[in-house]
Formats: C-alpha cells, sequence, structure tokens
C-alpha cells in the first residue's frame, strides 16, 4: 500500500512546517516520490531539526531475506511490537517525511489497476502534510545488485487502519498522517509510550481523492 506519494512542495514551505533549521537537501525538485529513491525528510542531527533527504525502504527482517541477495527495503511498517521495528522507534530514529498527496491501489471500470490519490481536506496548497517516519542512518546493504554494496540513510513510514475515503479504495492500511502542530512535536520528541498513540487513521472524511 502507498507505494507512491506526491512532494511538491518547496525546501522553505517543508521547513517552516516542520521547525526545521537547517536545510542540509539543498534544491528539491518537485513530484511523484517512489520506493527506494530518495525523497526530503526533516530529521534531528544532534539538537538541531534538519531538513535532508534518505531512500525510502527500511531493512527488511531477516527471515524476508533468506535465499535473496539484495534488500530493497520495507516502505511502510505496520507491526511495531516486532522486534525488528523497535529498536528504532525511540525519538532519535523518527522523522517527518512532507508529502502534497499520496496514492492507494485501486482498480478502473476494466478492472485495471489505477493508483487514486488523496489529500488532506482544506490543506494549504503551499505547506506540505506529513507522515509519522522511521529514520535508519547509515545502513550497509544490496539494494540493486548492478549497485553492489552501498551505505545509505533509509527511511520509511507507519500505517494503521484505514478511514473513509482511503478505506472503499484499499481496505488493508493507510499511512500515518500528522496533521496538527503538537502531533509533529509529540512524533519526534515523546517516548515510544506516548508517541505510539499517533499510529492511528485520520478521522472519516479527513481526506479527499483528488
Amino acid at each position: 500500500m502507498c507505494n507512491q506519494y506526491a512532494n511538491k512542495a518547496g525546501p522553505q514551505a517543508i521547513m517552516k512546517a516542520a521547525k526545521a533549521a537547517r536545510n542540509a537537501a539543498g534544491n528539491l525538485e518537485p513530484g511523484n516520490i517512489f520506493p527506494d529513491y530518495a525523497a526530503p525528510i526533516v530529521r534531528m542531527e544532534g539538537d538541531e531539526r534538519i531538513l535532508t533527504t534518505a531512500r525510502w525502504g527500511l531493512p527488511s527482517p531477516a527471515r524476508a531475506l533468506e535465499g535473496k541477495r539484495t534488500d530493497a527495503g520495507v516502505t511502510n511498517v505496520r507491526n511495531t511490537s516486532s522486534r525488528h521495528w523497535l529498536r528504532w522507534l525511540a525519538p532519535q530514529f523518527r522523522c517527518l517525511v512532507p508529502f502534497t498527496s499520496f496514492s492507494e491501489p485501486g482498480r478502473d471500470a476494466e478492472g485495471k489497476y489505477e493508483p487514486v490519490w488523496f489529500d488532506l481536506v482544506g490543506r494549504d496548497p503551499e505547506t506540505p502534510a506529513f507522515f509519522a517516519g522511521i529514520y535508519v542512518p547509515q545502513w550497509t546493504s544490496v539494494r540493486k545488485l548492478k549497485e553492489g554494496e552501498i551505505t545509505t540513510d533509509l527511511f520509511a513510514f507507519l500505517t494503521t487502519d484505514p478511514s473513509e475515503p482511503v478505506k472503499s479504495v484499499h481496505r488493508r492500511a493507510m499511512p500515518v498522517i500528522l496533521t496538527e502542530p503538537d502531533e509533529l512535536e509529540m512524533w519526534m520528541c515523546a517516548e515510544w509510550g506516548v508517541a505510539k498513540a499517533l499510529q492511528r487513521p485520520l478521522p472519516n472524511g479527513a481526506l479527499t481523492i483528488v
């Protein structure tokens, strides 16, 4: 689910919304974002919140890699009680993932795959929204055979039960979306015992199909 999203917000808009102090990402090309490609995130560097980039897809669990030569990564994290994910749920591994819309897999009248795109109702077009992200720094793996072994920063975001209108398109899950400034602060600063309350669906009708 949600293996494509878009970010059309520029660096200054992202930094303002996320209260980031520094831009380490440079200029950002607006457009669609796909798994295993670099995308903007806001994370902590020491005591400073910075805008930077990371590659979409966290390290896969060992059991999922048995017999495989590559690890393209896990784009969405649901089971936060798993030991594999628990090690990266502390505040130092959390990030904000800016987006302006996201898609879920739908079908057209002929039954062919067609993504359905969603946005927050009433969102200021100049201001991004944020997924609740997880950031893993400097992970060494083989993402693609032609690349060989690389060391790079990785990210993904949490998912939860879907609400409408996402539920009518994709009944299994939707991204965890942070909509209020205090939710951004909780996600970036609070211990997991508190922050895990944010892994919940939005109210029905908070999103619209675009």
